[in-house]
């Protein structure tokens, strides 16, 4: 097994030792949404403080109920007995690689846990290309002949993994792309993984999402928690949608042997998220807002310098590409070492070594203390903010250093 420390844990370790020798660092390596905790879901987690017994496996019947109404409020009727939940959707998706078994097609790229999971576990992934400006799905026109050479091979593979939107690219793949691909699950008897954890953020509230439990609710799970759009990564609860079967049953043994229960005070204030009243509701149109704010100016920058990049659509990420510096990995050096920009190596995320991409997450962006993240939250222009422009301004400087350089590399074409 060759499983090293998350990429991105690995940067966040790596930039913070920068930072305490005094190296400015601009931190565009680490998802974490960056935003304070809404004080009434404080306020949810102290009152139940107490509460020290195991709860069931499945999770409480409180939340299990919550949830079950947070997905039919988006068009995906939920029984409570369909639920289970955890300690972060990470255990949840590990928790189904092993349950369901065989090995699983990935997009690529695609976040780095999901490979790394699956090698934990000895199921060998199937990457196949994400469709050109899409993300987090593979092609429908690959996904056929890959699975069935994979099968030619003797392999068992019995798994399809979607991200919507995604993490590297920041992009949402469109609704006819996700109902092609579910119903190919359907003829190759593949059972789709959707992680939605980002869906609540897509930029525009407007946009089309389709999930595939809408065209294949037999065979589909979807995993969410509150890590993204309510900024709750350390209190680590996910949740799981299931399909009608036997999956739950399976999923539910294996999570009694690994974390037997996500903490009582969690679930208690998840409940209460999940039933979305309407301050929560509130706070995550902000929160959706801000996001694609600052993602939308990172990227004016990045594509200002010359960068090639598809606009993002949700969460907090870019995947630019820019060339003429190397691989990923040589490129997000230089970004750091050179420049103190932080960010991960496509290769992380299972792109070739070669192509010049990067993953740029922007959530750390909205300040350094909780009460500046919360005036960029709450601000109607957070691009103009002091410590926004100045952090804008410093990435702006650097890319055009970095291309300048590249320029001056570049041989004069003869005349």
């Amino acid at each position: 097994m060759n499983v090293t420390l998350s990429a991105t844990l690995a940067a966040n370790e790596d930039i913070e030792r920068r930072r305490r020798a005094g190296q400015r660092v601009l931190h565009l390596a680490f998802g974490e949404a960056g935003l304070p905790v809404h004080p009434e879901l404080s306020a949810r987690l102290a009152e139940a403080s107490g509460s020290n017994s195991y709860p069931p496996v499945a999770g409480s019947a409180a939340l299990r109920e919550a949830a079950a109404g947070y997905w039919a409020r988006r068009g995906l009727p939920t029984g409570p007995e369909l639920v289970a939940a955890a300690p972060g959707s990470k255990a949840l998706l590990f928790g189904l690689l092993v349950a369901i078994g065989g090995d699983i097609v990935l997009p690529q790229p695609s976040w780095v846990t999901y490979a790394a999971q699956a090698e934990i576990i000895g199921v060998r992934p199937i990457m196949v290309p994400a469709p050109p400006g899409e993300g987090g799905v593979p092609d429908p026109d690959l996904l056929i002949p890959a699975v069935r050479q994979a099968r030619a091979q003797g392999r068992t593979v019995r798994s399809i993994l979607l991200t919507l939107p995604d993490n590297p690219t920041g992009r949402l793949a469109r609704p006819e792309t996700v109902r092609r691909l579910a119903e190919l699950a359907r003829d190759l008897d593949l059972t789709i993984i959707s992680d939605e954890i980002y869906r609540d953020l897509v930029h525009d509230p407007t946009a089309e999402f389709l999930s595939p439990a809408e065209v294949a609710p037999e065979r589909t799970v979807i995993t969410t928690g509150l890590s993204k759009n309510l900024a709750l990564g350390g209190w680590r609860i996910g949740v799981a949608r299931l399909p009608e079967g036997e999956l739950r049953t399976r999923l539910l043994a294996v999570a009694s042997e690994i974390w037997s229960s996500a903490a009582a005070p969690v679930q208690h204030a998840a409940a209460y998220a999940f039933t979305e009243p309407e301050e929560i509701v509130t706070r995550v149109a902000e929160s959706r807002r801000l996001h694609g704010a600052v993602a939308r100016a990172v990227a004016e920058r990045f594509t200002k310098a010359g960068a090639t990049l598809a606009p993002p659509q949700g969460g907090f990420y870019l995947y630019p590409e820019i060339s003429g510096h190397g691989g990923s990995e040589r490129l997000a050096r230089t970004l750091l070492d050179e420049y103190g920009i932080g960010v991960l190596p496509g290769s992380a995320f299972g792109d070739t070594p070669e192509t010049p991409r990067v993953r740029v997450a922007t959530s750390l962006l909205y300040g350094t203390t909780p009460e500046q993240r919360l005036i960029a939250l709450g601000s109607d222009d957070p691009l103009s903010l002091p410590w926004i422009t100045d952090s804008l301004d410093f990435l702006e400087a650097a890319l055009t250093d970095l291309t300048a350089r590249r320029s001056a590399l570049t041989p004069a074409r003869p005349r």
